[in-house]
């Protein structure tokens, strides 16, 4: 089984293009989206703790068999964040913070309302999968290896899955042991589609080592090191890079999500409904 989505449905340079029909409200726009695809990752969890509410209107919003992947808060994935994202009682005087800054008590706090948060999906059964996106200087070692043990208990019995960012990670010294330690402990590796030759780039590797496979496409922006996000992931796939794609894909024999992330106006939209018509054209 093939899920296929996008990492967010509310982008302003989405609602401007035309994709959803005329006259939807924005209310309804998950709704109109999930006519369309079975899965959706949540990014706004990235920048900021949802309320619980919220969350449940997501559930409200989709249909039963609807699948919801949410991105882990930026704390937890040991990027540095603005004290002003943190909940405003567990806010300290510093303008940015990371995990490491906080006290015992106030880092347990963070995973204990960000868990909160997501519950109503996963109570309602359409919690696929927390994505934990680490940053580029999250690199290979013992205690990296650890954390990644820590986020899965944590969370359990919700399920994440791990997008490494340095390339040492994957490289001929590392690679066998990090897939092997994935595999040792159940944990999903995310395997990626990104420019080629920073730091932070990934191999086009498509592995499982879970039960679940997960890839997301970042596009080829030829501006990938821009501070301009939407500039960072503006690229439209060619049918012949989605068909290579839908064809690697097809080949896994685990369920897979598939995340179109090349989240510039329309593009990571229209990309994953031909992707899903190419996978469908498949024998």
């Amino acid at each position: 089984m093939v899920l296929v989505g996008t990492a967010g449905w509310t982008d302003r340079g989405l609602t401007e293009t035309g994709w959803y029909p005329p006259g939807v409200p924005d209310a309804d726009r998950l709704t109109s989206y999930a006519e369309r695809f079975p899965l959706v990752e949540v990014n706004t969890s990235y920048y900021a703790i949802p309320r619980p509410e919220v969350a449940q209107g997501w559930v409200d919003r989709t249909p039963e068999d609807f699948t919801i992947n949410a991105k882990a808060f930026a704390a937890l994935t040991k990027h540095t964040v603005r004290s002003s994202f943190l909940p405003p009682d567990l806010r300290p005087d510093a303008e940015r913070v990371r995990l490491r800054d906080l006290s015992g008590e106030v880092a347990d706090e963070l995973w204990s309302r960000f868990l909160l948060a997501v519950e109503p999906i996963h109570a309602a059964g359409k919690l696929g999968l927390l994505l934990f996106q680490f940053p580029p200087w999250f690199r290979p070692g013992e205690a990296a290896r650890q954390y990644l043990v820590e986020c899965k208990q944590r969370c359990a019995p919700m399920r994440i899955c791990v997008e490494l960012r340095h390339s040492t990670w994957l490289n001929h010294v590392n690679g066998p042991e990090t897939l092997a330690f994935l595999c040792e402990h159940d944990l999903p590796y995310v395997s990626v589609d990104m420019p080629q030759g920073y730091d932070d780039s990934m191999p086009p590797l498509l592995v499982a080592t879970s039960d679940i496979a997960v890839l997301r496409l970042h596009g080829h922006s030829p501006q990938w090191t821009s501070k301009d996000i939407e500039q960072r992931f503006r690229y439209s796939y060619s049918d012949e890079e989605l068909a290579a794609w839908a064809r690697r894909v097809r080949e896994l024999a685990e369920p897979v999500h598939v995340v179109f992330n090349n989240c510039y106006r329309d593009e990571g939209h229209r990309n994953a409904e031909r992707f899903q018509e190419l996978l469908a054209e498949l024998p």
